[in-house]
């Protein structure tokens, strides 16, 4: 078991390999669909124009993101009423349906660790081999378990895209997770579908 304080050193993102179990402690960030597409949208691509706090948004997290994690989360929150925000449920959502902009989200923020279920595809493999990181497969079904690994709920943007859209900033200790796609271009995912593929075609045959 490999313990990773973010933000996360580039010679620590090395030293990792898939199979590696890793428990993760510090400040990292929740960002499914509609906050990939905003910072994709708004400050990569650049199609849509800055709205509202959205440049004091950008500010504050680029910071938390430069060498930090990003985790494919849908949380369930109490405590909406009075503000006093408790997580209830914090496990894993898939993935790949950020496939359109994990990349360049690694590349513009300095992301170390991507954080969800299931796996990528090809062009987040590839810029992780650029960038220097990694992705950390959590374990599904295990949503009240990581509810508990959450010390404090450092703050929220993006709350009018809903609860479970949110951009939720998260002081977290000893959260665990497997290396399944590595800075070294390698992907337990991809040899999975590899493998099945070769014993599909043998069945077909």
């Amino acid at each position: 078991m490999k313990s990773l304080t973010l933000p996360i050193s580039n010679e620590a993102i090395l030293d990792l390999h898939t199979g590696d179990p890793v428990v993760l402690s510090g400040v990292m960030m929740l960002g499914r669909d509609a906050v990939h597409k905003w910072m994709y949208d708004t400050f990569i691509k650049k199609s849509r124009q800055p709205q509202g706090d959205d440049l004091e948004v950008y500010e504050a997290i680029k910071p938390l993101l430069n060498g930090g994690a990003i985790y494919h989360c849908g949380p369930v929150v109490a405590g909406l009423d009075t503000k006093e925000y408790r997580f209830v449920a914090a496990g894993p959502t898939t993935s790949i349906r950020e496939e359109p902009y994990q990349a360049d989200v690694m590349h513009h923020f300095n992301v170390k660790a991507v954080i969800g279920k299931g796996g990528m595809g090809a062009k987040t493999l590839a810029a992780m081999k650029e960038t220097g990181a990694v992705y950390l497969n959590a374990i599904g079904g295990a949503a009240q378990f990581y509810a508990r690994c959450i010390e404090r709920i450092v703050g929220v943007s993006l709350l009018e895209f809903g609860v479970p859209e949110a951009m939720w900033h998260l002081e977290v200790k000893d959260f665990p997770a497997i290396v399944t796609m590595d800075s070294h271009g390698n992907s337990l995912h991809q040899d999975v579908e590899e493998a099945s593929g070769r014993v599909l075609a043998t069945m077909k045959g």
